[in-house]
């Protein structure tokens, strides 16, 4: 990664982060950075050496993970609210030492971490040897032991040797998210502004564009979705942003519309991407609809039996606690449903979402779609439970913006679904609740939430 570094040095006094309102410049990053790898050597941090750092974006996060990179180690980011169990996580690591960050995240602890033995070693020996550097980060777990996913860092960063146009942008998505690295990556190898923000609430985000003049926002349709009901963005000057893109999760038309109304003037662009192969370049098809064009030079695609497989150059090493999903001619089964469309993919969901109904199929996606255009609707997530004839019902679990009368609400809904969708997909049983419906990663949450009451009527 030495041209990383040398791209670093010619920033020189350009402004690399704006962290709690504060500028800090390229030249200040790198120093930082040289001031980081003596720290870890004093310490007896080794090449090969897995290193955990807890904390948020920040200049002082980034610089460790450039410091540990510098050194070939193998660096672990963990979120300090993220989905993952840090203990989780650094069990499946074998984590040896742990940097933790102070709340301000502007310096960290460095303590030793007892050893925990792994199941995969053979992978890592290269990095152990101290030839490369690593990234290890984590699957979110949602249906199983999350498996934890190791990349050469080099080879992630390679992707950003020719230099892009640079932007000023929030890193939305978490530090222990590959989305959330790829971003970090991208800004700083075009020298480019990196605007942290404390929370990833409405509020905070509107306030950082607004104040910092963000000209990239890189987030998640759930996000956006909330964006548009709270009607928030309307108390701040948007204007800077020239292109929003968003990913993660399969984007509601009725958000995309809302958003394209809402924001005339920037660039709206799907991305796609999967911690396992990489973030694929991508283009939004111009008709404002969810059809988009992904791949681009390292990357290759085909559609299996409606299902997107993808080859990549820039694809993990392996899992560190699960057997490889590559097939033997590397291609990765993303277990994403798609339709095509020329050179044009449309994401249906995750196959593992999917609703089987006496044998017909439901995307949630489709139904929460419907749903989210609906008065009154704040958010909306949908799930299949187990039915003993169908095999499954509809549910939907839903969030209002004000109080309403529950069997009215059922009427409303189901009649709103039955004149756009079959029988089979509109909702058996509806909930109400007031519980968000995202997670930490601004991703939709699917399946029952505690404290939720039935409309019943």
């Amino acid at each position: 990664m030495d041209w990383f570094f040398e791209r670093l040095r010619e920033g020189g006094d350009r402004t690399a982060f704006i962290h709690e309102d504060t500028e800090v410049s390229y030249s200040d990053v790198l120093a930082r950075i040289l001031a980081c790898e003596k720290r870890l050597e004093a310490a007896h941090v080794a090449p090969g050496d897995r290193v955990a750092a807890v904390g948020d974006y920040s200049p002082a996060v980034f610089c460790l993970l450039m410091a540990l990179a510098r050194r070939r180690c193998l660096a672990i980011p963990l979120a300090r609210q993220g989905v993952i169990e840090h203990e989780a996580a650094l069990r499946i690591s074998g984590c040896e030492w742990r940097a933790e960050f102070d709340p301000t995240a502007a310096d960290f602890s460095l303590a030793p971490h007892p050893v925990a033995p792994l199941t995969s070693e053979p992978i890592l020996a290269p990095f152990r040897a101290g030839q490369a550097p690593g990234l290890i980060l984590f699957s979110s777990g949602s249906t199983g032991q999350p498996k934890g996913i190791l990349h050469d860092l080099a080879r992630v960063a390679g992707k950003f040797i020719k230099p892009r146009q640079p932007v000023v942008a929030i890193p939305f998505l978490m530090l222990d998210h590959f989305g959330g690295i790829n971003t970090l990556m991208a800004i700083t190898a075009s020298l480019g502004t990196v605007v942290t923000v404390r929370e990833r609430s409405v509020d905070a985000v509107c306030t950082a564009i607004d104040r910092h003049h963000v000209t990239l926002l890189p987030t998640t349709p759930s996000f956006l979705t909330m964006l548009m009901v709270s009607g928030v963005y309307k108390n701040y000057t948007l204007k800077s942003l020239n292109r929003i893109s968003y990913g993660t999760e399969v984007m509601p038309q009725a958000t995309l519309d809302r958003v394209r109304a809402e924001f005339p003037w920037a660039e709206l662009q799907q991305t796609y991407g999967l911690s396992e192969v990489g973030v694929l370049h991508s283009r939004s098809r111009a008709d404002g609809s969810t059809w988009v064009r992904i791949g681009g030079e390292g990357f290759a695609t085909k559609v299996v039996d409606g299902v997107l497989w993808i080859r990549s150059q820039y694809a993990m090493v392996g899992y560190l606690n699960a057997p490889s999903e590559f097939d033997q001619d590397g291609w990765f089964n993303t277990h994403d449903s798609v339709e095509v469309d020329g050179e044009y993919f449309r994401i249906l969901g995750r196959t593992s979402d999917l609703i089987n109904v006496g044998g017909q199929k439901v995307y949630p996606a489709e139904v929460e779609e419907v749903l989210l255009r609906q008065d009154n609707i704040r958010d909306a997530a949908v799930y299949g439970e187990s039915h003993p004839l169908l095999g499954h019902i509809v549910v939907a679990t839903v969030r209002l913006l004000a109080p309403e009368d529950a069997a009215a609400l059922k009427l409303r809904l189901r009649k709103a679904c039955l004149q756009e969708l079959a029988n089979f997909k509109a909702p058996a049983k509806i909930v109400v609740t007031e519980a968000d419906l995202t997670s930490v990663r601004h991703k939709k949450l699917r399946g029952p939430v505690a404290n939720a009451a039935p409309a019943r009527g």
